[in-house]
């Protein structure tokens, strides 16, 4: 714990250098106790949708995460909770809404799964402020395409709120991933703000097609261009033009996956600024992405 608290001391600088006021990381998690608790141990042991599993860097009380966070400069982050069965969606949606009316800097955030009432849910979370969803499609095992979540897209889609949303084969394939599923409620609902989760590594051209598409998809660089994912997903060369042009246009967004990462959070910042994609491309992509977006 010291050495990340010590490494990740230089980040203040790193955004000053740039003359950002701070920093915006969309793909934060906060989670109730008893389900961080079984998170954190599926990323320590590993497991089907986890593969090899990792050492969490942030294993940390929740009052010490927060302080961290502020410490570092993150004026804005979610508590990006996900449901991966019926009946919890509502109570984690209670759960993030009120962490966030408690914790300064964090955006009101939500979730949804296709079961009865979720569109009932889904509206209440909009009218109680919701200013972000999270969806995990490898997770919750479900199709992003059934006709249970076609009203919730729509209505998604009008409010213009984002939703994040994990729907590539990171860490490994399962549930209804690829950019397929996700595209065909696109084409259904082409107004949706979607943030695509790790930039969709490892099918990062299919997703990269789909922000170009779309005028309101974006992708986050949740552990994107890191050694840990450059290892086994590198990004590829080929898309450098595409990744400049749309970090410049507003698409790309700052997302850090804190705490359940497996590296200091400053680690993220440095595999952004070593793309050498100059000081613009980084102020769009840390501070005004997605202060645009939210």
């Amino acid at each position: 714990m010291v050495t990340e608290r010590h490494s990740d001391q230089g980040v203040p600088e790193w955004w000053r250098r740039l003359g950002l006021p701070g920093l915006v990381d969309l793909h934060v998690h906060f989670l109730p106790e008893r389900m961080e608790r079984r998170v954190w141990h599926h990323f320590r042991h590993g497991g089907p949708l986890m593969g090899e599993g990792w050492r969490i860097a942030y294993e940390w009380p929740v009052a010490e995460r927060v302080a961290h966070l502020r410490a570092m400069g993150v004026r804005s982050f979610p508590a990006l909770a996900y449901a991966h069965k019926p009946d919890m969606a509502a109570d984690l949606n209670a759960w993030t809404m009120d962490f966030a009316r408690r914790t300064p800097g964090c955006l009101p955030s939500a979730t949804f799964y296709p079961e009865p009432g979720v569109v009932a849910y889904v509206r209440r979370a909009l009218d109680d402020g919701a200013r972000v969803f999270k969806v995990h499609l490898q997770v919750g095992g479900f199709d992003p395409r059934v006709p249970e979540l076609s009203e919730v897209w729509g209505l998604l889609a009008e409010s213009g709120v984002p939703v994040v949303v994990h729907a590539s084969s990171v860490p490994v394939p399962g549930g209804h991933v690829g950019a397929e599923p996700i595209g065909e409620v696109l084409r259904r609902h082409p107004r949706l703000r979607l943030v695509i989760a790790h930039l969709g590594m490892p099918e990062y051209d299919p997703f990269f097609e789909l922000a170009l598409r779309y005028e309101r998809v974006a992708l986050d660089t949740t552990m994107a261009f890191t050694d840990f994912s450059e290892r086994g997903m590198p990004f590829p060369a080929r898309l450098r033009p595409a990744l400049l042009d749309l970090g410049l246009a507003g698409k790309v967004i700052l997302g850090s996956d804190f705490p359940t990462i497996p590296y200091p959070y400053v680690h993220q910042l440095d595999a952004l600024a070593r793309l050498d994609l100059g000081e613009d491309w980084l102020r769009a992509v840390c501070w005004r992405n997605g202060r645009a977006v939210i």
